[in-house]
């Protein structure tokens, strides 16, 4: 049995297929993972998310410390209220963790994965030994995510009036607190939306009421395939600690100004920078029916050889899509060995779907 979240008997109700996910009882659908993730394109569907760690960082150094342990720079947040996406690094530039950092009245939250707490945590704690920061990780909260094009509007419509006039005015890419709740707007689907962090007790009301809304559950399944057609990673698949963010489209997540800023890895990636070897991430469309898997070839002719990192059926494009790790100089068109047949790819930018639309040519 994996650790639960204060709505695992939501789950249950729901008829939930439930799978281990970083040693959390997680759903993986509801009943069907391809109805989910239309739910989210065209609609509202809402996720519960609580399985990952939310971690509040404060103190009189807690600014210069979250400089020197992150690619990005917490220096860009010039206000409560502003996020930002970076990645955490060990000394030779490979990726610890993902994360979102938050800016707050007297600190910063960041909220990293759920397989990763453990080593994260002990990490964040090892890197903070010459600096006057608190670490407190919030394992009091529950958090859900609500996605879709109706997302905004059904959680308005549930809460308390205060809430609602702060949905209304949130930014993208920004989170503010109301009470014990704290509303965001960023998302891992490519649609518009919330995710709602609040004390773990309450979270099992906001369910009900959102379902009640007519905003449905979704699951593990749906959210894969979801951020796969918005070209975001995957930590563990997409992203570990042998992959530099040179090779993994975040390259705009590093803040190389000011120059004097030193943060962990900072010298192995200029290092990587400067030799300018590192492979690339690209997106792939297959056409024929077939599906891309994580660990299939990618044979570019006259180039080399790389792979693809995450694939699957695109519920709204109908076709095959995949990441992949390339070589830097690979261009339009690819190969991919499916089953001993070599079929023919289109290499794109990452990214196929954002809010309901394809967004390649």
């Amino acid at each position: 049995m994996g650790s639960r979240t204060p709505l695992y008997e939501r789950h249950l109700a729901a008829g939930a297929k439930l799978v281990d996910f970083g040693g959390w009882d997680m759903p993986l659908h509801y009943g069907s993972q391809i109805e989910e993730h239309h739910q989210v394109r065209r609609d509202a569907g809402m996720f519960d998310v609580s399985h990952m760690t939310v971690v509040d960082v404060t103190g009189a150094d807690a600014r210069a410390w979250l400089q020197y342990l992150l690619a990005n720079d917490v220096a860009r947040l010039e206000a409560p209220g502003r996020a930002l996406y970076s990645a955490m690094l060990n000394p030779a530039g490979g990726v610890l963790d993902d994360l979102i950092v938050y800016r707050l009245d007297d600190g910063y939250r960041l909220v990293v994965n759920a397989a990763t707490r453990t080593k994260d945590l002990a990490w964040m704690r090892q890197q903070a030994a010459d600096f006057t920061v608190t670490i407190t990780e919030r394992d009091d909260l529950a958090m859900l995510a609500i996605q879709g094009p109706r997302a905004r509007d059904l959680c308005a419509s549930v809460v308390s009036d205060s809430r609602a006039v702060l949905i209304d005015q949130l930014e993208p890419f920004h989170g503010l607190p109301d009470g014990q709740w704290f509303l965001a707007r960023t998302g891992y689907t490519g649609e518009d939306g919330l995710e709602i962090m609040l004390p773990a007790a309450q979270a099992p009301a906001l369910w009900q009421a959102l379902l009640d809304a007519g905003c449905k559950p979704c699951g593990l399944g749906a959210r894969d395939t979801l951020r796969l057609e918005a070209g975001l990673n995957l930590y563990g698949a997409d992203i570990d600690e042998q992959t530099s963010p040179l090779a993994a489209n975040m390259a705009w997540t590093i803040a190389w100004e000011p120059a004097q800023r030193d943060f962990i890895g900072r010298q192995a990636l200029e290092a990587q920078r400067q030799a300018a070897d590192q492979p690339k991430q690209v997106g792939l469309l297959l056409s024929e029916r077939a599906v891309l898997r994580s660990g299939q070839a990618v044979i570019v002719d006259g180039i080399g050889e790389g792979q693809i990192t995450s694939g699957s059926f695109s519920p709204t494009l109908g076709c095959s899509i995949a990441l992949a790790r390339v070589p830097r100089a690979t261009a339009g068109s690819a190969r991919v060995e499916i089953r001993g047949k070599s079929l023919p790819v289109r290499v794109i930018r990452p990214g196929f779907v954002r809010n309901g639309k394809q967004v390649f040519e």
